[in-house]
């Protein structure tokens, strides 16, 4: 991100508030993905990885202080996320429909490596998040705990990036033109 304009803070913070929303939207009704990650793929999409990190950092910190505490503990997903994505992106044009499935892949892997990590260590398991509820199902059924959270992790994880990397693919597609997102410089 070379140029900071109005342009730009008004993407980083409309970004933010999807982040936000989707988080609570996920958090409320439980749902088995996250949806807190949209609006960081779209700032790394568009602004490049700075951009990105700068939406994924302030996501965990209003996301906590609007009293989802796990997400203080995940703020490293999120930075994970937005560098996979700005890198990811420079490479690969955000509304290529062709390349969703693979580049959600790339995206979220080294993401769910450290989510599975940080939910075993510090939560034994258990979050705030509906996926939670699989991994006790699994853990019940006999898998050991570290495989029932990272098979839970992986799913979860690559669902909610293709939903996100769709959505700003979408969404990129819709605006680039009309808000010459093409011209944003990283």
């Amino acid at each position: 991100m070379k140029k900071i304009n109005t342009k730009v803070i008004a993407i980083l913070a409309l970004c933010l508030a999807l982040n936000v929303l989707g988080s609570k939207i996920a958090l409320l009704l439980k749902l088995p993905i996250y949806l807190d990650t949209i609006g960081t793929l779209f700032a790394s999409a568009t602004t490049g990885p700075i951009g990105g990190l700068i939406v994924g950092g302030l996501t965990s910190i209003l996301a906590g202080l609007a009293g989802d505490v796990f997400s203080y503990y995940f703020m490293p997903v999120q930075l994970i996320v937005a560098l996979a994505a700005g890198i990811a992106y420079k490479k690969v044009a955000p509304d290529n429909f062709k390349n969703i499935w693979w580049l959600a892949f790339v995206i979220s892997i080294f993401g769910t490596i450290v989510s599975t990590t940080i939910t075993i260590i510090l939560f034994h398991g258990i979050t705030s998040s509906g996926s939670s509820i699989i991994v006790q199902l699994l853990y019940g059924a006999g898998l050991p705990k570290v495989w029932a959270v990272f098979i839970v992790q992986i799913l979860t994880d690559y669902l909610d990036r293709l939903v996100g990397v769709y959505v700003v693919a979408l969404a990129y597609h819709a605006l680039k033109n009309r808000l010459n997102l093409n011209k944003v410089q990283y």
